[in-house]
């Protein structure tokens, strides 16, 4: 049996840089030009605010998407996945959807958004190969988007800003792929650094490194083994809710603007949160807290005070639990049976919610205790195949040439 320091360990760099480079050289008959790598992302902190324009916390994961990539002389675009054994093709000058191969609309939305933009396109040959998994909430669609765009500009010459390539890769998401997602997850996986969080104001899009203080803590993913689809999800609904709650709040505050909920304070719930449907109210009392709980943990970051950290991510669970009833009776078992171990000082859901993985803080000599105590007995108990990841916080999109 493998120890939890081990269970669901990347493998290392080198390897898969290795067998992306022989998979590639295998499809395409020469070798890659580089390797575009971008993370998938655990939010800490900050659930379902980023399209409500307010603070998030993410930390981009040592799990990543790789996509190895050669330029081509002409706008045709090759694609391989060496996780799917399947393929793709599509012509720069009529990008469409391909329902056959739908991983590859990340891709073909990328190149679509960049075009739009403005900017001269190459075509070129790319594998792909990713170890994010998949629908669990770790952000493996923005992995692939900034990924891809990675590779897009390095075949194409161009110099693009960061926080631009994330812009234009949530682009692609909303208008080309069709999932109404916020700004975090791309720009996690563009602008992180190893050893911080990134603190993201996502209506300004300005954002801070915040160093993680975490000697003898581990960050642990519990994969709940429920997949959710954002598309056939509810996230889409919950969006529409938030700003239906900020129109009508906006009616009824005088003296100050309303655009999103990140505008309403506290006090204006509880003059005028009677005013809304109840489902509204809990939707906004969320959003508020949740504010509030983000700009307290990167405050007790700042100190070193993790267990006041720890504190937040509990309150956040029973927020997404009970006011914005995204949660399901797999995460909220995960949760409770973190709750009740020694060693952890905080555990709730991440991601959009419906399914997908948690978060919890860890003492370091308790792994072993989680893994048997939370995860092994929500296998036991639910039937369903558990995981856990201990992550590191790594950096954004990086490329590596051969």
């Amino acid at each position: 049996m493998r120890r939890a320091e081990d269970l669901g360990a990347p493998t290392s760099q080198e390897e898969r840089l290795r067998r992306l480079a022989g998979a590639f050289g295998s499809r395409f008959g020469r070798p890659p030009k580089a390797v575009a790598e971008a993370p998938g992302r655990v939010n800490l902190i900050g659930e379902h605010l980023d399209y409500n324009e307010g603070h998030v916390l993410p930390v981009a994961i040592d799990r990543s998407v790789m996509v190895a990539f050669a330029p081509r002389p002409d706008g045709r675009v090759r694609l391989y996945s060496l996780d799917l054994d399947q393929q793709s093709a599509f012509d720069l000058e009529d990008i469409q959807r391909d329902a056959e191969v739908p991983w590859s609309d990340y891709v073909r939305g990328v190149a679509w958004a960049v075009r739009e933009a403005g900017h001269q396109v190459l075509g070129l040959d790319a594998a792909l190969q990713g170890d994010v998994p998949i629908g669990a909430g770790l952000s493996s669609s923005a992995a692939l988007e900034v990924a891809a765009l990675g590779a897009f500009e390095a075949v194409s010459g161009l110099r693009l800003d960061r926080r631009d390539l994330a812009l234009l890769g949530q682009r692609a998401e909303n208008r080309f792929v069709g999932v109404a997602c916020g700004i975090m997850d791309q720009m996690a996986a563009a602008l992180s650094r190893a050893g911080h969080a990134l603190l993201i104001d996502c209506r300004s899009l300005e954002h801070e490194a915040v160093a993680l203080p975490l000697a003898g803590l581990r960050l642990v993913v519990a994969d709940s083994g429920v997949r959710r689809a954002l598309l056939d999800s509810q996230y889409n609904l919950r969006r529409q809710e938030c700003q239906r709650a900020a129109e009508l709040l906006a009616a009824l505050i005088a003296g100050r603007p309303v655009a999103a909920l990140r505008d309403i304070r506290p006090e204006d719930l509880a003059r005028h949160g009677d005013s809304l449907p109840p489902n509204l109210l809990r939707r906004a009392r969320h959003v508020v807290e949740e504010e509030r709980r983000v700009l307290l943990s990167v405050e007790a970051l700042r100190t070193g005070d993790v267990e006041a950290f720890g504190d937040m991510l509990n309150a956040s669970h029973r927020s997404l639990r009970d006011d914005y009833e995204v949660s399901s009776p797999e995460l909220d078992l995960l949760v409770e049976l973190a709750w009740a171990q020694p060693g952890v000082l905080g555990s709730r859901l991440t991601g959009a919610g419906f399914g997908g993985c948690t978060v919890s803080l860890v003492r370091a000599e308790a792994l072993e205790a989680f893994r048997e105590g939370v995860v092994a007995r929500y296998c036991a108990e639910t039937g369903r195949e558990g995981r856990m990841y201990v992550c590191r916080a790594a950096d954004g999109l990086r490329l590596h040439r051969f």
